[in-house]
């Protein structure tokens, strides 16, 4: 079965870890999102109200994973975090693709990291796990890069990584574009309540990419050991 998980040693190490997925097919790039990104962005601004992202229990919960994997929280932030960062300091969302936008938005107002990969670049299983070293990333700028060993990534069965440093960056090689159809969107928290808000926020973005493309998305709360997910496509 091809199927998305994270696998056991990341379970283990991190069990506080609550992970949503959404599979869709039938995305196009001429549906309008902007009213629905407005309104999640309404909610970012209510929630950094007189306070800096980094203060949000979710981003601060990211920033310690990130020091117990060795990372400087400063130097890598979560994408939830640099989005929000960007956003204080800017007052501006880029926009990329109506999906992308959203993911983006909704990722701003729950402050969690939220990433859209093109399922036709991703050969085979997705895992979650700990690189060996011999991973091929495909930056945005066109340009390659191995992880470092231990680092976590999403590696296929290509053994591309499609993600680095877990929820620092995606990978420019399944990102989605204009073309894109089928979507698999994964968001991912560690905080006190993160099941609970994971399980809402999964819930908003499948209504939300129904709403819009008139579609019918499936969708999961991952939040136990074993867990995975279907992606189908043999």
């Amino acid at each position: 079965m091809r199927a998305f998980r994270h696998l056991d040693e990341v379970r283990r190490d991190f069990p506080e870890l609550a992970a949503g997925v959404v599979r869709v097919e039938g995305i196009t790039a001429d549906v309008s999102a902007e009213a629905r990104v407005a309104a999640f962005l309404a909610v970012a601004d209510a929630r950094l109200d007189g306070r800096a992202e980094s203060e949000l229990p979710e981003v601060r919960a990211w920033r310690r994973v990130f020091s117990r994997m060795g990372l400087k929280p400063t130097q890598y932030r979560c994408a939830s975090e640099a989005l929000l960062r960007r956003y204080r300091v800017e007052r501006v969302m880029p926009r990329v693709h109506p999906l992308v936008d959203l993911c983006n938005a909704v990722s701003m107002a729950f402050g969690v990291p939220v990433a859209a990969l093109d399922l036709d670049r991703v050969e085979g299983s997705l895992e979650v796990r700990y690189a060996r070293g011999d991973e091929v990333y495909h930056t945005f700028a066109g340009g390659t890069e191995h992880p470092n060993p231990g680092e976590v990534v999403f590696a296929d069965a290509a053994h591309r990584a499609h993600a680095r440093r877990w929820t620092n960056r995606q990978s420019g090689y399944s990102a989605v574009r204009d073309g894109t159809e089928a979507v698999l969107i994964v968001a991912e928290a560690v905080h006190d309540t993160a099941v609970a808000d994971v399980r809402e926020l999964t819930a908003v973005l499948a209504g939300e990419v129904a709403g819009l493309w008139s579609v019918e998305p499936r969708s999961a709360v991952l939040d136990a050991d074993g867990a995975r997910f279907d992606l189908g496509g043999g």
